[in-house]
């Protein structure tokens, strides 16, 4: 097949759903189908890129470090064109989004949108607090009207499909979890000395136990849950550290929160890193934590178990069939239990190790393989009704 997947959110940016996206690309190029990326385009890539067509761009007012396109470009149709798509995949809803959508209606291709943010969770940064509810509601209708014309949805967990089906959406919708590429996470891909070292760079002694968070620092990942956990941990072992690997808009205020409860030498920022090199930061950690509520899948858990690390959550509905407490992590449902589990998760080395192990044993329902599969059969099943479709037209 010739699959177009047009999204707004692609590399050099760092989300989850370019992961998704990326992977989504390699694995259904590994199945023999050629795909092609329509995108946004970015200021930090200037060359052209073999497979990647980017559609002019602006940063967006409300958030400068996101771009958003222009609608509709004649000449990226004329390109698309020459492609002789069979299916159009839609990451976003924004402007690459709706371009994908303009691209079908008028080469009468069939479009699969996978639905990956809760747009809800998300209004504070839209709204300004200011009329949240009518924000709130106003998101929910648009998710549906975008939806609801495509051949097919697709969402990574129930949360998300239970969510659409509140909003009114009535339609079939694929329940597919974002795959993880397990071989580069792989403990065994990593040398022990070397890790050592990275560690020692950010002031890290091999004999200091290691909280670990990976991911964007904004207000809805609750990061300061986790440092504030870190005050009472600190007493009970005054020499672990939290190392953060991530950067957003709550950095400094997080930097601040570490200072005012008297902890800053114990929390550790290092910044974004590159998702390609990802995998060593996971290799610090002796636990990984979690403890937003607004996540589609969450990812970095997949990763964390990939990386053979234990992990701790806080519960929410897309962790269901992913994490069993006790068995291949822990889950706290209240702020204040957190700095307890932690401490038996590190303390407990014997129970750690076996939580990961199980973690990682029952990884390959997550993986990249399955993932990509699971979407070509969506597209099978959606190019095969197409055809019926265009067939009942001709008689």
């Amino acid at each position: 097949m010739n699959i177009g997947i047009f999204t707004d959110a692609y590399y050099p940016q760092v989300s989850g759903v370019v992961t998704s996206t990326i992977i989504l690309k390699n694995e259904l190029a590994r199945l023999g189908h050629n795909v092609t990326i329509i995108t946004v385009g970015h200021p930090d890539v200037e060359e052209e890129e073999e497979g990647i067509i980017r559609l002019p761009s602006i940063p967006f007012f409300l958030l400068p470090s996101q771009r958003v396109g222009i609608i509709y470009s004649h000449k990226i149709m004329n390109k698309i064109k020459k492609l002789e798509l069979d299916i159009i995949h839609t990451q976003t809803e924004f402007s690459a989004g709706l371009f994908g959508r303009i691209v079908a209606k008028r080469l009468d291709i069939p479009v699969v949108h996978t639905y990956h943010t809760m747009y809800e969770d998300y209004i504070h940064y839209v709204s300004r607090g200011i009329m949240l509810k009518p924000a709130s509601e106003f998101a929910k209708k648009v998710s549906k009207l975008y939806c609801r014309d495509c051949s097919a949805i697709i969402v990574p967990t129930i949360k998300v499909r239970d969510a659409l089906e509140q909003y009114g959406l009535r339609r079939r919708i694929e329940v597919i979890p974002t795959g993880v590429n397990i071989e580069p996470f792989k403990r065994s891909n990593y040398d022990k000395e070397l890790i050592k070292a990275e560690k020692k760079a950010f002031g890290i002694d091999e004999t200091q136990p290691v909280v670990l968070i990976i991911g964007r620092l904004a207000k809805e990942k609750s990061v300061g849950v986790i440092i504030s956990s870190m005050k009472e941990l600190t007493k009970k072992i005054p020499n672990c550290k939290l190392l953060i690997v991530g950067d957003g808009p709550e950095r400094e205020n997080l930097e601040t929160l570490a200072k005012d409860l008297g902890i800053k030498e114990s929390v550790v920022f290092i910044g974004e890193k590159p998702w390609s090199k990802i995998g060593k930061y996971y290799q610090m950690g002796d636990v990984f934590v979690g403890a937003s509520l607004t996540e589609t899948q969450g990812l970095t858990f997949a990763e964390a178990m990939a990386a053979e690390i234990p992990v701790v959550a806080k519960y929410d509905k897309n962790l269901d069939g992913i994490i069993q407490d006790k068995i291949n992590g822990r889950i706290f449902h209240k702020d204040e239990d957190l700095a307890e589990i932690l401490f038996q998760m590190l303390t407990d080395k014997e129970q750690c190790a076996l939580m990961a192990k199980n973690a990682y044993d029952k990884i390959e329902p997550l993986s990249a393989k399955c993932f990509g599969e699971s979407v070509e059969k969506v597209y099978m099943e959606v190019e095969k009704q197409n055809y019926m479709l265009q067939n009942e037209k001709v008689t």
